[in-house]
């Protein structure tokens, strides 16, 4: 098993998105983007993995399936 700590997320009631990995947070998305990332949440959590991902930019460069 490898030591991979997943991305958590908060949606706030303003309608920001505040991704955080370990605990601390990496970011917070605002705005139009945050209501795009916020509707894309939730369908699962290999998906909401990816979104994170891609949100943040610290997605796997070369290896994404």
């Amino acid at each position: 098993m490898s030591d991979y700590e997943p991305f958590t997320y908060r949606v706030t009631k303003s309608g920001d998105v505040l991704i955080s990995r370990s605990g601390r947070p990496v970011t917070t998305v605002r705005g139009a983007a945050a209501a795009r990332l916020a509707s894309r949440l939730g369908q699962g959590e290999a998906s909401d993995q990816a979104a994170l991902q891609r949100a943040t930019g610290n997605y796997r460069r070369g290896n994404e399936r």
